[in-house]
């Protein structure tokens, strides 16, 4: 086929998928399994077009994943996640590590799989994916703290995965201590790389008068890839580079971020739709019924035993170190959150690229991971709302940040916030001016039955509202605690000593 016939097969591929996001977010099904089934109809079962080049998918895969990480920390709120780090880090590490053993002695014994295959099993299975985590826990009324432990575990967890699985699929493993030394210096390395290029960044871009303003943007991918390829050559991890860098850039004041995040958000969804349409295409179905049993095998030893005893044990080393507590219905929540997406798929490339097994297990393991990332993305991306009202984590009224385009919020340092008032808050009846809000923030839209209107002092709000607040940055803070406080007890929650923490 000619350079045109593919320009508009692509193209007809992403506008497809762009249409198919829209019908998958409001279905509830996890729009990676559609972009999945792109590439299987373009493959060699559906339209023929043959793909199998192992080493072509992870070169590729692992740049979209940087580019996903990107985009993850650049729209990471660190005021949001900040409190969650110390926890997050514990089970993106400690976490892994269980993860990795339980189901590498559990597949090893029930399914007597070898010890090298099962250890690059779980190894391949132990990260969450950042992408499934931010597209579906970002639109789930979840506490902050627990959304903040959520999205700062994918963010990190993905560095010490890649380093045990290309560690693990090397011709020959190094000891235990020698692993564990070199999964700290390439984190030591990647952190010291990101934390370097991330402020320094900033510091560029504040002095350097672009001409066009849509160069920002672009120069804000550029440094995140700085970050990952510097990283990669000083033997360090160019994931947590990437994540950490921009993750320092997405939360200064630094020009047009509004607009770089706008930007790295749509590069990431070309990414993601990039990655799950090759990942598909190099899937053949024809070889899948032989990995359904043993990959349904391990899928459930992956959710029922090896993420809850991760949980469980990250959670007893924060709670002995004093770092944090974390009760049973976050453990529960945190234990049936961990999505897995394209990071297991693509991390399933890397032995089949290097021949480190016998081919034919390489392509069985890819077959194994494949099965379980579609079946229990299916049973748990649109379970998850359920899970958190069962386990009483839903908040329908917490505040929650909504992405603006307008210059005059970031000259202003302002905040525009969104709060929806759910059937069992004592909003219901209060009047604007009883919400006795600081001076520097302000009512400023009420959606209401599907239309808008600008509320007076006297409108009452009312059940399934939606309040649109802008707020200064500096007052932030006691708009949340005051809309909280009222939303538990009432307009008069001073007086009950409720003070919305």
């Amino acid at each position: 086929m000619g350079l045109d016939v593919w320009l508009l097969l692509g193209a007809g591929v992403v506008i497809a998928a762009i249409v198919a996001v829209r019908v998958a977010h409001r279905s509830g099904l996890p729009s990676l399994l559609i972009f999945l089934g792109f590439g299987l109809l373009l493959g060699e079962s559906g339209f023929g077009l043959q793909f199998e080049n192992p080493v072509l998918a992870q070169q590729m895969g692992l740049i979209a994943l940087a580019v996903i990480l990107a985009e993850g920390g650049l729209t990471t709120n660190w005021s949001h996640v900040k409190r969650s780090i110390p926890t997050a880090l514990v089970l993106a590490t400690v976490g892994v590590g269980v993860s990795i053993a339980a189901v590498a002695a559990s597949v090893h014994a029930l399914l007597g799989m070898e010890w090298q295959t099962a250890l690059l099993l779980g190894a391949v299975l132990a990260s969450t994916d950042a992408a499934a985590v931010f597209s579906v826990l970002r639109r789930l009324p979840l506490p902050t703290r627990l959304a903040g432990i959520l999205e700062a575990e994918s963010g990190f967890n993905d560095a010490p995965t890649v380093i045990a699985v290309v560690l693990l699929s090397a011709a020959t493993s190094p000891s235990l201590g020698e692993a564990l030394l070199m999964v700290l210096v390439e984190l030591a390395v990647g952190a010291v790389v990101g934390l370097g290029v991330g402020p320094l960044g900033v510091y560029a871009l504040r002095r350097i008068a672009l001409p066009v303003s849509g160069l920002y943007p672009i120069a804000v991918l550029a440094l995140a890839f700085v970050a990952y390829a510097g990283a990669v050559l000083l033997h360090g991890s160019g994931f947590l580079a990437v994540y950490l860098a921009t993750l320092v850039m997405g939360n200064s004041r630094m020009p047009h971020r509004a607009s770089s995040r706008g930007f790295a958000e749509g590069v990431a969804w070309l990414a993601q739709i990039g990655l799950f349409v090759m990942l598909g295409m190099l899937a053949s179905p024809s070889e899948m019924p032989a990995a359904i049993v043993p990959g349904l095998v391990a899928g459930l030893i992956l959710v029922a035993v090896a993420r809850p005893l991760s949980i469980v044990i990250s959670a007893l080393i924060v709670r002995t170190a004093q770092i944090d507590r974390l009760n049973w219905r976050e453990q529960a929540f945190l234990s049936w959150a961990g999505l897995r997406g394209a990071v297991p798929i693509v991390l399933a490339t890397i032995p089949w690229a290097t021949n480190s097994v016998h081919n034919g297990t390489a392509k069985l393991v890819f077959n194994e991971v494949f099965v379980i990332v579609v079946v229990y993305t299916l049973v748990q991306g649109p379970t998850l709302p359920f899970v958190a009202k069962a386990l009483g984590l839903s908040t329908p009224d917490e505040a929650r940040d909504l992405e603006v385009e307008s210059a005059p919020l970031e000259e202003l340092n302002a905040d525009l916030l969104q709060i929806k008032v759910p059937p069992t808050s004592k909003l219901q009846g209060v009047e604007i001016f009883e919400l006795r809000l600081p001076t520097d923030a302000q009512v400023t839209l009420i959606v209401r039955d599907g239309r808008t209107f600008v509320p007076s002092d006297s409108t009452r709000i009312r059940i399934d509202d939606q309040l649109l607040i802008v707020t200064t940055a500096t007052c932030r803070d006691t708009v949340e605690r005051r809309m909280k406080a009222i939303s538990r007890r009432g307009k008069l929650a001073g007086w009950f000593g409720e003070l919305g923490s």
